[in-house]
């Protein structure tokens, strides 16, 4: 694999508080994979193998009853932690939304790590918490919003996570998946977040330059559709 040294999420993941050292070492015990649409890097209920961050693309975590209905739990971006240090089953699945590149370590390998550099374990709990904080935010935006806010919201999220700004200093990005996934994300029909998407454009909230291209015009405005 590439040196962690030269990873495009270094200085946001939970490796950037490593020496050049530490990450040479780090280096050894991980691969790269690429993950296509659709496929399933964790099972919930396996033994957890592996752990590690999400270096491209967008992957869900999600949790099956035993009849087979299934819950998105939260969504992983860029930089995100993927899988559960210290534990010995996963809890849920993690599937790829998009295609996704990932960089994973053997678990207990990366246990070991983590017990000899305290720094990472300090990123671990602070990413942990973070982590909590949004999928209470999740459940609330699930159980309690209404279809316009829960895109809205969904869209601020993206923008704080995937967004650049453009030369008129508003967030752009572009979408990592269709229409579809979104529906299925929120629990929504695919023609309610077509309408949902046409409302914020007509209101001049967003702007849909491309199939996938979304500008945040008015950030404000979007906060409150999403009932913040």
């Amino acid at each position: 694999m590439s040196a962690c040294s030269n990873c495009s999420v270094r200085e946001k993941a939970i490796c950037q508080s490593l020496c050049e050292a530490d990450l040479e070492a780090m280096s050894q015990m991980g691969r790269r994979h690429t993950i296509a649409s659709g496929e399933t890097l964790m099972w919930q209920g396996d033994e957890e193998m592996c752990v590690g961050n999400v270096i491209e693309g967008v992957l869900k975590l999600t949790a099956s009853t035993s009849d087979g209905r299934e819950q998105t739990l939260g969504i992983c971006y860029p930089s995100d932690f993927i899988g559960r240090p210290f534990g010995r089953t996963s809890s849920h699945s993690v599937v790829a939304v998009s295609e996704a590149k990932v960089c994973t370590f053997p678990r207990s390998a990366f246990d070991r790590f983590a017990q000899g550099h305290p720094d990472l374990e300090h990123k671990l709990l602070q990413r942990t918490l973070t982590e909590l904080d949004r999928s209470r935010q999740w459940m609330v935006l699930l159980g309690r919003k209404s279809a316009g806010e829960r895109l809205a919201a969904f869209l601020l999220d993206m923008a704080d996570r995937l967004g650049a700004e453009d030369a008129q200093g508003h967030a752009r990005f572009e979408l990592p998946f269709g229409r579809q996934d979104i529906a299925d994300l929120l629990g929504l029909t695919i023609e309610t977040v077509s309408r949902q998407i046409t409302r914020l454009r007509e209101d001049g909230v967003i702007a849909t330059p491309d199939r996938r291209g979304v500008i945040v015009l008015d950030r404000d405005r979007l906060f409150d559709c999403a009932g913040e």
